[in-house]
C-alpha cells in the first residue's frame, strides 16, 4: 500500500540533489498575492474541486516569509510594483515567481502609462501563463511544469556552471501527455462491446 512495498528490501539510492529538489517541489507555499480576476481562478484552483492539497500547496501563505512560490495573479501597476517587489525580497530563497495571465506576462490590453508591461520589469520570472483569465487546469498544469523545472535545478554553484556548459535544459512536456493514462493498459470501449456481444452470442 505505502511506498515501502514497492522498494526492494527497503532500500532506496538517489542523490542528495534529487532528494532536495523533490523536498522543494512537493512543498511549494505559495503567497497569496491576488491582484485582479486572475486571482478568482487561482482560488478556485486551491478549492475541493482542483484540491492544489495534492501538491502539498493548499496552504497559501499570508506572511512571505513562509512563501517560497509568488503567483503574480493579474494586471500590476506601477504604484504595486514597489509593493510586489518587497514581498518577493521578504520571500526565503530558493523562491519561485510564476506570471499567470497575460496582464502580469505582458501587461495584456493594458497598453498604458499605469500599467507595468510585464512582471518580468520588476522580479525575475520561472514561468509564464497565458490566458484571459487562465483556468484552473492551465494554473495547475503551469505548477506541475514548475515541479518539473524545480527537479532539474542543480544544486550549488559548481553543478550551475556545469550544467550550463553542458547546455542542460528541462524539457517541459504537457501534463496531458506527461500523465495521460497507458493506452495499452486499458482495452478500448469499441474492443470491450465486441467482447461482450461474443460473451452474449456463446450463451
Amino acid at each position: 500500500m505505502g511506498l515501502e512495498e514497492k522498494l526492494p528490501s527497503g532500500i532506496l539510492l538517489t542523490s542528495v540533489e534529487k532528494l532536495v529538489n523533490w523536498t522543494r517541489k512537493s512543498s511549494l507555499w505559495p503567497a497569496t498575492f491576488g491582484l485582479a480576476c486572475c486571482a478568482i481562478e487561482m482560488m478556485t484552483t486551491g478549492g475541493p474541486r482542483y484540491d492544489l492539497g495534492r501538491f502539498g500547496m493548499e496552504v497559501f501563505r499570508a506572511s512571505p516569509r513562509q512563501a517560497d512560490l509568488m503567483i503574480v495573479a493579474g494586471r500590476v501597476s506601477n504604484k504595486m510594483a514597489p509593493v510586489l517587489r518587497q514581498i518577493y525580497d521578504q520571500m526565503p530563497e530558493p523562491r519561485w515567481v510564476l506570471a499567470m495571465g497575460v496582464c502580469s506576462s505582458s501587461g495584456g490590453m493594458f497598453n498604458n502609462y499605469a500599467i507595468v508591461q510585464g512582471v518580468d520589469h520588476v522580479v525575475p520570472v520561472d514561468m509564464y501563463l497565458p490566458g484571459c483569465p487562465p483556468r484552473p487546469e492551465m494554473l495547475i498544469d503551469a505548477i506541475l511544469k514548475l515541479h518539473a523545472k524545480i527537479m532539474d535545478e542543480p544544486l550549488g554553484p559548481k553543478r550551475a556552471a556545469l550544467a550550463a556548459e553542458q547546455g542542460k535544459h528541462t524539457e517541459l512536456v504537457a501534463s496531458s501527455v506527461r500523465y495521460a493514462p497507458n493506452k495499452e493498459s486499458k482495452p478500448s470501449t469499441a474492443a470491450g462491446k465486441s467482447e461482450i456481444i461474443e460473451a452474449r452470442k456463446k450463451q
